[in-house]
């Protein structure tokens, strides 16, 4: 166990997958929270039951606005680092260890996983789409970012005081990125594995968020 590494999970009806996550989740963390997106589930008893700390919206606001109570969490907290990853099992919890080592090893103030190293499991529409809004969000941040579009990633404490999001869906993570970028904060990489999961919709809406995230941009040119 780390004791200076908590562990943030936003979830939304994620009953099913939630208590694998945060038993693998447990290991390597001091604290692990859930932050229930206003489930119609039962996610937050479950993850209760697992071990979690569970923060919970009343009603479902968006996964950016689960980070940003997940975020104030850990701005409460005693914590050094914050570990991001969602909730349905597509990412590895041991690898948690590794982020913390690139964090360290670096100085770096946000470490992104990264999915671009083995693309075989990736859809095509899925690989064209991130190498494009990585490309856009590095040049924002003004440094290289392999995968931006990745939930899976620590936050260093120290980044928290120029995070000030203006969004609250699936752009938050890369409003996340362009932020401590523009502050000067160095944004480091790993690579991970992901667990595709079969037969799993992707909850991203690729219009409204396509239109979302040209939006952030447009205002951060």
């Amino acid at each position: 166990m780390n004791d200076r590494v908590i562990a943030l999970i936003p979830a939304f009806n994620e009953a099913h997958s939630i208590a694998d996550v945060v038993t693998k989740a447990r290991p390597h963390v001091e604290k692990v929270v859930v932050i229930d997106d206003g489930s119609i589930d039962q996610t937050a008893q479950v993850a209760k039951a697992a071990g979690a700390t569970v923060l919970r919206h009343v009603i479902n606001r968006g996964k950016g606005a689960a980070i940003v109570t997940g975020l104030s969490f850990f701005g409460e907290s005693s914590a050094e680092f914050a570990a991001l990853l969602d909730a349905d099992g597509q990412h590895d919890p041991a690898e948690i260890p590794k982020f913390v080592e690139a964090a360290r090893q670096t100085g770096a103030a946000i470490v992104v996983g990264t999915r671009m190293a083995d693309t075989r499991g990736m859809p095509l529409a899925r690989l064209l789409t991130n190498r494009f809004t990585s490309w856009v969000t590095g040049k924002l941040a003004r440094q290289r970012i392999p995968d931006s579009q990745c939930g899976y990633r620590l936050l260093r404490r120290d980044v928290l005081k120029d995070l000030q999001f203006s969004t609250a869906r699936f752009e938050t993570e890369t409003e996340m990125l362009i932020q401590a970028g523009c502050a000067g904060h160095k944004i480091a990489n790993v690579p991970i594995r992901t667990i595709y999961q079969e037969g799993r919709a992707s909850r991203i809406r690729p219009l409204c968020d396509t239109v979302r995230f040209f939006k952030l941009v447009g205002k951060y040119w």
